[in-house]
């Protein structure tokens, strides 16, 4: 199968991340986000932080994705690349700090399925809403995954820089 054909549904399968899967992530990462770049230890941090929102998104033969979410403070979303240390108390949005998928595993419904996974999470969290920095060209994407507001605050926009000039906070209502 080529890297471009989607993979089959059937196929896919997400199951908890653990920390042997970290090099597969950081692998993952590095060809999905090749301008987003972030250290392994970054992953792991989020890991240590929040196991119940670390996700990999497995093929046939290997990992294919990855979602690693937490929960945090409203309009406060980590640096790129940084790693978090301690939990942000008391919480105030259910963070997802990354979603990849290869490009085979794209168009398999895989994403959507982990958003709903995670939108629930939230709720049994109790926390108001579910929040993100969407980067390259993905706003369309998370708007589908009703992510329909774009929060826009200066000191917010300058802390965004450090994804990129284009990053945007998004936001959507827990279910």
């Amino acid at each position: 199968m080529s890297r471009s054909e989607p993979m089959p549904p059937g196929l896919l399968q997400w199951r908890p991340m653990t920390a042997t899967d970290l090099p597969a992530v950081k692998a993952l990462a590095d060809l999905v986000h090749v301008a987003y770049p972030e250290d392994e230890t970054v992953f792991a941090d989020r890991l240590t932080h929040h196991p119940a929102g670390c996700f990999v998104l497995q093929g046939a033969d290997a990992p294919v994705g990855y979602v690693i979410s937490h929960p945090w403070q409203f309009a406060r979303p980590p640096r790129l690349n940084t790693r978090l240390d301690r939990p942000a108390l008391p919480p105030s949005t259910y963070y997802i700090h990354d979603l990849a998928l290869l490009p085979a595993a794209r168009g398999s419904g895989a994403a959507a399925a982990i958003v709903d996974v995670l939108a629930a999470h939230a709720a049994d969290l109790q926390l108001p809403n579910i929040t993100l920095v969407a980067v390259g060209n993905s706003v369309h994407f998370w708007r589908r995954q009703g992510f329909d507001t774009v929060i826009v605050d200066p000191d917010l926009d300058r802390q965004l820089r450090s994804y990129d000039e284009h990053a945007c906070f998004m936001s959507r209502k827990r279910p």
